[in-house]
């Protein structure tokens, strides 16, 4: 005798499993909200970010040091101190200085590495990841490498000296004046291969139909790259760009790494004088300052983003 089981109706077995479902615990069901998993991560950040950002807006306009055991309400004091003392502003142009030029030595090496490394082959993603590497390491340990090798007797000038087979010994971290842009070049070094790795993405996105049309008509690689690539990087370039400026407006742990802010503070960036402002009791002022900063930030980013986007609208 042969028992036949009748088939089982689809939609009833999901029926029955929303059932179970609306049946369940209250409590067994609450715990299921995604929201609750961002509650820890939210406190630590209104703990550790929005409440010290808050306070800086505050603590400008008191008179907070390590030398009075109270804090009163002083209004714009600190502002006219600060802008009287003329430092502030003496920082402000080193940091402005820096940021260009390390926009500038980070984009022409990052863009000049993806043009050159942009085929796929086994070599070059071997020389991108290589390049990528400083990306990866802190930026003070960056910072102390390039201060040994910099130094007198260095590793740079020993290669030089065997180079030219004679003994150098040029102070490369030792001029008021160029000090600057060789701390800018070890910052675009550092960074140079975030800004390869965007360009290489916005090289794969330009449409091979474009090339195969261009070198059809005889275009050589330099009108295809000015003409048609170069354009349609635009969006790369506002990111790459943007972040270097911003980046290096808050810069800190290179300089400081490097030169500390010498020689003669001339490379004395904002922060570096803020955090000398600050280790010297004057809480005060130093957040002043940290919000001058601030300030400064979003009157340049904001433009510039602007500026950049518009662009992109207008090659497209």
């Amino acid at each position: 005798m042969t028992i036949t089981r009748p088939a089982r109706d689809p939609l009833a077995t999901v029926e029955s499993a929303l059932e179970v479902a609306r049946t369940r615990p209250a409590a067994r069901r609450k715990l299921e909200h995604p929201w609750l998993f961002i509650v820890p991560a939210f406190a630590v950040l209104v703990v550790f970010f929005f409440t010290p950002t808050l306070l800086n807006m505050v603590y400008p306009f008191t008179d907070w040091s390590a030398f009075k055991s109270e804090i009163n309400f002083v209004g714009l004091d600190n502002f006219r101190r600060v802008i009287e003392d003329g430092s502030l502003f003496a920082a402000l142009r080193i940091t402005l200085t820096y940021a260009v030029l390390v926009a500038i030595f980070q984009n022409l090496f990052g863009l000049g590495l993806a043009v050159l490394l942009e085929r796929d082959t086994i070599l070059n993603r071997i020389a991108r990841a290589l390049f990528f590497l400083p990306v990866l390491i802190s930026a003070l340990a960056g910072g102390y490498i390039a201060q040994a090798m910099l130094k007198p007797d260095g590793g740079l000038n020993q290669i030089l000296g065997f180079l030219f087979g004679r003994d150098v010994a040029v102070a490369w971290l030792g001029s008021t004046t160029w000090t600057i842009v060789v701390v800018a070049l070890v910052h675009g070094w550092k960074w140079m291969g975030l800004a390869m790795l965007v360009f290489l993405a916005g090289l794969k996105s330009v449409p091979s139909e474009l090339i195969e049309a261009a070198r059809i008509d005889g275009a050589s690689p330099w009108q295809i790259f000015r003409n048609i690539k170069f354009p349609l990087l635009a969006p790369a370039v506002t990111f790459n760009v943007a972040t270097a400026l911003i980046g290096t407006l808050n810069g800190f742990d290179i300089v400081q790494a490097t030169t500390g802010g010498g020689p003669a503070r001339s490379t004395e960036v904002l922060n570096i004088f803020i955090f000398r402002t600050f280790g010297s009791g004057l809480y005060a002022q130093a957040s002043t300052m940290s919000l001058v900063l601030f300030l400064c930030v979003v009157a340049i980013a904001i433009p510039l983003i602007t500026y950049l986007r518009r662009r992109e609208r207008v090659l497209a």
